[in-house]
Parts: C-alpha cells; structure tokens; sequence
C-alpha cells in the first residue's frame, strides 16, 4: 500500500493534496489512508463526483487530469474529426472548480483537442446549450450542483448536448482507467491558446445563450410581467447575473435578490446544505419575499440547473411548490402556449407524478416516460421526436423542468423565466398558481405523491429479488392491478385485471417495481444507486367532489397517503 501511495504522490501535481497524504502516512492513518486508495472514483453516466481531497477516491487534480485524459482518448476513438470539434468546458463557484477546468483543458490540448473554455463561472445549462450552439463533440461542466462544500464534480455531455448514457459511460471509464496508469501529458495554457488549440469564451458567448432562450417561442409570452413581484436567490452560486438579465429582458422589473446568497461562494456559508429542497435552504428568499411582499420566492441551485418556487397559500403564507407540481404546472400551461403548433411531445420519469400523461392526452399531445434521471429523459425526446411530434417540455420530480430544445438538460434559468410569465398571465386573468393548481386537479384528480427511503444493513438481500421471490398482491389491503418489473421489462396483470395478457415495457433493464393498485396508487420501489437503502415513492389520486375545496382534498388524499406508507414500509 505504501508503495502505491508514494506513487501517487510523486504523480500528484498539487503540493496541497501531496502534503495531505504525507500528513496520513506519517500520522499511520491507515483507515483514511484504506478509505483513499480502496478503488476509485466511479465514472458513470452522471460523471465523477465526490468529495475533495487526496487519493484516487477523492476529488482531485490528478483525478482530473486523469480522467479528461480518458475522455478525450475515448473521443478521439468514438468521434470523427472531434480534435476539431473540441470539447466546451465550464465551472460552477465550488472553491476547486476553476483549477479543475483548467487541468482539464490542459489535458485535453495535450492531446491536440481544440478546448473552449469559459472566462468566468457558468450555469451548467449555458454548457449544455454550448455543445450544439458550437458543434463540440463533448462537454464539460466542474460542479458538484447542490451537493455539501466538501464536494466536487466533473459532468459530461455527448455530442448530442444531453448527458451520457451507456455504452459511453463504460467507455469513457475504460480509458480512464488505462490513463492511470500512464505518464500524464499536460499543455501550458498559453502555449494551447498561442496553438490555437484553447479559445476563451467571453460574455459574447454568454450573450448568445440569453439570445437564443428568450427568442424560443415558448417565453414569449409577455401578459403585464411589471405587475408581478420576484424574489430570487442564486444560493451562493452561479446563477444570478443570468437570472436577473434574463428577467428584465422580458419585463419583469421587480426582482429583488438576496444580496447574502448573490455572489458564488463554495463555502456555502448561509445554507447547511445548498439544495432548495432541504429544509431551511429556502429560508432567505422567502424572507426577501415577505419584505417585499413579492408574488413569488424563487430559487436556483448553485449551479442553476434547478428552479424552486414558494408561492403565497390561500393563508398568506409562502408556500414551496413540489416538484410534481411545478411539473404539472409547467406541462398544463406550454401545451395551452403552443397549442396550434405540430404535435407536441412532452415526458416526465418513472418515479415522477403519472398527471402529466393526463395533462397531456387532455391536449391531444404525445407523452413519454424514462427511467429516473435527465440523462434519459433528453436522449429519449430526441429519438421520440419527430417533424411532426416536436419535443415540447420534460420534467423530473427533483426540482428538474427543460423548456424547449434549445438546452438539453435541466435549465433552472429558462424554467425561472417561464414560471414568471406563467404567474403574470395568471394574474392579469385576476388568478393565482393555487387557483391554477385546484382547476388542474378538478378537471384530472388530486395527485399528490411522496418518497421515503429506508436504510438497509450493507449485507441486506436485494429487496428486489425479495419481492420478485415473493410477490405481493395487496398493498395496505387495496389489490394491486398492475405490476411492472423493468429488469425484465414486462407488465404483468392481477386482480380485476387478471384477464389481461402480458405486456412488454419499452425501458432500458432497471431493477425497479412498480405497482398500480385498485384504487388508483402506485409505488415504486427501487435500490438507492449510492447507498445501502431503498427508495419508495408513493402516488395516491382523489377525485375531488363537485363542491369541496382544496384543502378539504388535500386532507384528503394526505390521510390515504399517510396509510399508503406507513402499511408498505412495514411489510418491508
């Protein structure tokens, strides 16, 4: 072990992370030293990500260098003329990212791979967008999005601009692996940019990410935007220049942010963890909010791939939107925009709420599902779509929301837009999101959806081989009707729908359950990726009664859920 370590501190190039090691060795830190060099970090279809520090296990120069090596080695490989081409990179504010997306660069011109890298932090989105508006064959963004301070991480884009997916994500990990263990070539960045192999992206190319959003047709929609109110907070990240540029350019004139969370910071100071949907992360925008007694409380992650919104209840008070219901939203109020236009493709995952499917037969539109994750969500609208079926909108219920083509991955900027425009039309019609939401549930059925996980000892049985071993034919005593097993890629039929022959589902092998229940339900139950737990989410449906209101529903459907959960975690 002593052996392997002193070689990757002699292969280190950061005298930081070389003096972290020597510190453990000398201290006879063993079980950090194990934790380091047990394996490496993963690569997959999300990139790397971890936590900062010394080791192949860990977030680090080399590691970079390492695997920037072997992605461009797999390009090289996979992608015609992609020395040409290039590859874009950007950063988040994450105290690592700048120095991270320069040794990338410096990797990749070693290699002759043209590189443009950005001047400055960007949204993940403008990267994505970036990989089209350019013609790269890849792209590259540094951030660890909401994650702790402690993390860092390193996203790729394919040539199509959408996440990767396999068989490039084994691929790509394949050449890592064989550039760790080679002499590292790295290019001075001036010399690569005096070679013509790195250019700089400055505010021009900015410019035409704001262009080219705010010229798609669904954010023309400019219904008295001076009449409503914003609060926004970048929560410390990237977002806020974009943000608040993007807004006044459509009108909207009363944005106030939170001068504390504004500038990017990786230390994150004011937030314990920086995801919009933890508990607390919100706080200071909806106190900005109340202070200005503005229509809306919005928020973008740090790297402002996702939007979150608070909005006033029938009480006064600011309220937090589901992602489901942001989604919901969304998918009612683009079909009414484009409505006219050609066949409209719209999706959402697995695990998200199954309303949009109704929203969208309701306007004759065409949907699709994916397996969990916005690396599927886009690959699939772009084989979905067709000239006469052209993607519209997808959504995931974690915070995630892509309007249009023009970006595709999840755009927390263009999704801030859009719900902005959404709420002015609302309130010129003398309506509210909450008004907008009961009409929506009045016309298809009270959806309200909820995920528990539990935790699970490391040497746990595969809770999925459990209960294929043993199916289940209830759930909290209601029949389940419908059972998709998505390793096998089949629907099987039960109870009152025994009759019914077997079908098969067109989704990648995923060991995922899911089941539908008499009454409307559905659970989903699936292995966590990363940890020992398994993930259940949850979806009830009520009708809501001609006369009874929203919160009457809403208790509804929350005291069936609550027995929903509480009766299925205990038969696990």
């Amino acid at each position: 072990m002593n052996t392997i370590i002193s070689q990757w501190i002699t292969r280190d190039p950061d005298p930081r992370t070389q003096q972290e090691l020597q510190t453990l060795l000398d201290s006879g830190n063993d079980a950090e030293l194990q934790a380091r060099f047990s394996g490496r970090l993963e690569f997959g279809t999300a990139g790397l990500r971890g936590v900062v520090g010394a080791g192949p296990n860990r977030m680090n120069r080399l590691v970079i260098q390492e695997t920037a090596t072997g992605l461009g080695q797999y390009l090289l490989l996979q992608i015609e003329e992609a020395d040409h081409r290039g590859v874009i990179i950007g950063y988040d504010g994450r105290l690592d990212s700048k120095q991270f997306a320069q040794d990338a660069a410096a990797a990749l011109t070693a290699m002759g791979i043209k590189v443009y890298l950005t001047s400055k932090v960007a949204a993940t989105p403008l990267v994505a967008f970036g990989v089209k508006q350019l013609g790269t064959a890849a792209g590259i963004v540094v951030t660890a999005s909401h994650n702790p301070p402690e993390y860092n991480g390193f996203k790729v884009y394919w040539e199509n601009g959408a996440q990767i997916i396999a068989p490039h994500d084994s691929g790509i990990a394949a050449e890592i692996d064989k550039a760790a263990a080679q002499p590292l070539h790295l290019m001075d960045l001036e010399q690569a940019e005096h070679q013509g192999l790195l250019v700089w992206l400055e505010d021009d190319f900015y410019q035409a990410y704001l262009d080219a959003q705010l010229a798609n047709p669904l954010l023309q929609n400019h219904h008295q935007p001076a009449a409503v109110s914003i609060a926004y907070t970048a929560m410390h990240g990237v977002g806020a220049d974009m943000a608040e540029t993007m807004l006044k350019r459509v009108g909207f004139e009363h944005v106030y942010s939170v001068a504390a969370q504004r500038e990017p910071d990786g230390t994150f100071p004011t937030v314990n963890f920086p995801n919009p949907e933890e508990a607390g992360a919100m706080d200071l925008v909806i106190a900005e909010a109340k202070k200005h007694n503005a229509t809306l409380a919005c928020a973008n992650d740090p790297d402002a791939d996702r939007f979150a919104v608070a909005v006033r209840d029938l009480h006064g008070e600011y309220k937090m939107l589901t992602g489901d219901q942001v989604g919901i939203l969304f998918g009612h109020y683009l079909l009414n925009v484009a409505s006219g236009s050609s066949e409209n493709l719209v999706g959402t995952t697995i695990v998200s709420s199954s309303l949009l499917e109704k929203i969208a037969h309701a306007h004759q539109a065409n949907f699709f599902q994916t397996l969990t994750g916005f690396k599927w969500l886009t690959n699939v609208a772009m084989q979905k779509q067709t000239e006469t079926s052209q993607f519209l909108f997808a959504y995931e219920e974690a915070l995630g929301y892509t309007v249009g083509s023009k970006v595709w991955d999840k755009d927390g900027l263009t999704a801030l837009v859009a719900f902005a425009q959404m709420t002015a039309e609302l309130t010129a019609k003398g309506q509210s999101i909450w008004s907008q939401l009961e009409a929506i549930y009045r016309q298809h059925g009270f959806y309200l959806n909820a995920q528990r996980s539990i935790a699970l000892m490391p040497d746990s049985p595969a809770i999925g081989s459990v209960l294929r071993a043993s199916p289940p034919s209830r759930i909290a005593g209601v029949d389940i009707v419908q059972t998709d097993d998505l390793q096998i890629a089949q629907r099987t039929f039960s109870g009152s729908l025994a009759a019914k022959p077997t079908e098969s589902i067109d989704l990648p092998a995923s060991d995922v359950l899911i089941y539908h229940l008499e009454n409307g339900a559905r659970v989903v139950v699936r292995p966590s990726g990363t940890e020992p737990k398994v993930k259940c989410y949850y979806e009830v449906v009520e009708q809501m009664l001609e006369d009874e209101s929203y919160e009457d529903a809403k208790q509804r459907a929350e005291v069936q859920m609550a027995a929903l959960i509480s009766e299925h975690q205990s038969s696990l």
